[in-house]
């Protein structure tokens, strides 16, 4: 099965051509690589079946996330399932950075014929930004990779190696954000390598990388979470707190989410009745960007690590297995050795913010704007700004937050031909939480390295606009992220849909788990309002005039029997998404689904009769009188 996922739309989410509709009452096994999902009765090994074709295989395989030293390359764990690798990226705002290197083992010398899974991330009219080298034995190769579009095999020269041990490294020409997934050396000329077949390309790596005949290791929780965000981790610490062997999976290796101090935003909203476990693990209030986001980090990480939970931080989720309607456990690969773990559970919380699980699962789900008549969401003031008359794909969008340092000596910033037909004429020194990038045809999951991309050369190109005034003359950039910050994507869909009437009204719930009280605050590009550039946005903010709350019901799948939401992809409109998307408010969110699993535990119930029969005592266990 293929999740078409440029197909996605908030119309009928169980008609979508090529999605995963999983409603059936058996044991199916679902593994899910470069978005298309495979199925089978019986569980998945390491690898997945046999090789359509005679694949190279006398040769050696390098993968990137392997290197034993990554130098000031940094590992991009972000596209694994768009284009099948965790890749090193040479991130260095323009100035090349350290070598990466490892070692590899030559079992006979001769002549090798080197190949690298790379890619031009910016083809035009220029020379390629992200170009580097690759080093043998303290040789660079004369080629320079990087340089040809599309991810795909670019070959270098052929070159003799002695039998042991041979050191390579990966040396950045620019400082421009080289990327690198594998190297491979053959024998053969030219070998037949996998590329656009991810799922063959994935079963290869693992051939060469010795990972076949590997069993995969199952472990056994009361609670599985997937997603390191602050939903997760407070999910996390709520469940823990009542006993519960739980299991937080995170791809990257830090956890918090956009306000880790790989993205730097800070958390707004408020905390509820959930003060004692968010106080933990948010942020003060710094401006966005800040480095006192490193600070906030050492204070979460501290927290997480004397929790008890068992972290399994840089493993990204790959596939589910079902037991009828319900998840029986997850597959997670582990980023820098491709092993695979399988965790088993009889509740699962989906914390991804895609709603990776749920959507596998076959999970009701939306994506984009609807209709305004609907759920009654229009604001005749703001038109179609707010709200459109005909659903579409537009999302909040996503950001890459970044910033300048005055440095007291006058310095240079190299030419960005590149950059240009995205900056334009914009010139700037830091970017704060509107330059967000969302279109009508671009997908914030499908095209998720497209859109880190376009940013990328909005913030080179503004800064090299600026550096052109001679008061930037000893300004220099200080840091810009390369993991981006999403704010809306799948939207998984739950007993109750959240809608802005919930919000103006103030509406009460007998299950309320979640209280809020900031503005609904929705964005829009401000191409929308005729500007050149596609990167800036700018918010509309519609005041509800008090606390308002979340439901319960919005926190579980309606289709899924143990499946439960927490932070953005929980059940809502896209203008219901506008007022509870604060971080601390998806940390509340985290917080009752944490509890909310110890009660499934206790009284062996699904997350839905919790919501009918145990709903005062979870709501007792949050802080609600």
């Amino acid at each position: 099965m293929a999740p078409a996922l440029a197909g996605e739309t908030s119309k009928n989410p169980q008609k979508r051509k090529g999605g995963i509709n999983m409603r059936m009452n058996r044991r199916v096994f679902i593994r899910v690589v470069g978005g298309v999902g495979l199925t089978s009765t019986v569980p998945f090994r390491h690898v997945l079946g046999a090789e359509k074709t005679a694949l190279a295989t006398s040769g050696i395989l390098v993968e990137a996330a392997s290197f034993a030293e990554r130098g000031g390359w940094k590992l991009d764990t972000q596209h694994y399932q768009q284009m099948g690798g965790c890749y090193l990226l040479a991130h260095g705002m323009g100035k090349p950075v350290a070598n990466a290197r490892t070692t590899v083992g030559i079992l006979q010398s001769g002549t090798w014929r080197v190949w690298v899974r790379t890619r031009d991330w910016c083809p035009g009219e220029w020379e390629a930004p992200g170009r580097f080298r690759v080093i043998l034995n303290g040789t660079p190769l004369k080629t320079v990779f990087g340089t040809e579009p599309g991810w795909a095999w670019q070959a270098g020269e052929t070159v003799t190696l002695p039998a042991g041990e041979v050191k390579v490294e990966l040396e950045d020409l620019t400082g421009f954000d080289g990327r690198c997934d594998a190297i491979y050396f053959s024998r053969e000329a030219p070998p037949n390598l996998p590329n656009d077949d991810l799922v063959e390309l994935a079963a290869w790596k693992d051939r060469l990388g010795g990972r076949a005949g590997k069993k995969i290791e199952e472990l056994a929780f009361d609670l599985v979470i997937v997603g390191g965000g602050i939903a997760g981790c407070a999910a996390a610490l709520a469940a823990k707190s009542e006993g519960l062997k739980v299991a937080l999976i995170q791809d990257r290796p830090l956890f918090g989410g956009n306000c880790s101090e790989e993205i730097r935003v800070h958390t707004l909203g408020i905390s509820g009745a959930c003060e004692e476990i968010l106080k933990t693990i948010d942020t003060p209030h710094y401006p966005n960007g800040h480095a006192d986001a490193e600070k906030a980090q050492a204070k979460r990480e501290a927290t997480m690590a004397a929790s008890g939970v068992d972290r399994f931080a840089q493993h990204i989720a790959i596939g589910l297995e079902k037991d009828g309607d319900a998840i029986a456990s997850v597959e997670a690969r582990e980023v820098t050795t491709g092993n695979i773990r399988r965790f088993r559970a009889p509740i699962f919380i989906d914390a991804t913010g895609d709603g990776w699980l749920g959507y596998w699962a076959g999970a009701d789900h939306r994506y984009g704007r609807e209709a305004h008549t609907e759920f009654g969401e229009s604001w005749e003031k703001h038109g179609d700004l707010w709200s459109p008359k005909t659903p579409d794909n537009r999302v909040l969008g996503t950001s890459v937050l970044w910033n300048s340092e005055q440095t007291g000596e006058p310095s240079d910033f190299p030419d960005v031909p590149w950059a240009m037909p995205v900056a334009k004429g914009h010139a700037a020194t830091a970017g704060e939480w509107y330059w967000e990038y969302s279109a009508q045809d671009v997908h914030q999951i499908k095209d998720a390295e497209h859109i880190r991309d376009h940013m990328l050369r909005a913030i080179y190109g503004s800064f090299a606009n600026a550096k052109k005034d001679p008061k930037n003359a000893a300004v220099a950039l200080e840091w810009v992220a390369y993991v981006a910050g999403k704010r809306e994507s799948r939207r998984l869909m739950g007993d109750y849909i959240y809608t802005q009437a919930d919000m103006l009204e103030r509406r009460e719930f007998p299950d309320a788990v979640v209280t809020e009280q900031r503005f609904i605050d929705l964005h829009y590009q401000k191409t929308m309002k005729g500007a050149k550039q596609d990167f800036l946005a700018w918010y509309i903010f519609r005041h509800t005039g008090g606390d308002y709350y979340v439901p319960f019901r919005c926190l579980y799948s309606r289709n899924i029997a143990n499946l439960l939401m927490a932070g953005r992809c929980f059940s809502c409109s896209h203008v219901g998404l506008g007022g509870p998307r604060n971080m601390r408010t998806l940390g509340q969110m985290g917080v009752a689904t944490g509890y909310a699993a110890s009660l499934c535990k206790k009284h062996s119930a699904t997350p839905r009769l919790v919501s009918q029969k145990h709903i005062k005592e979870l709501r007792g266990l949050i802080g609600y009188a």
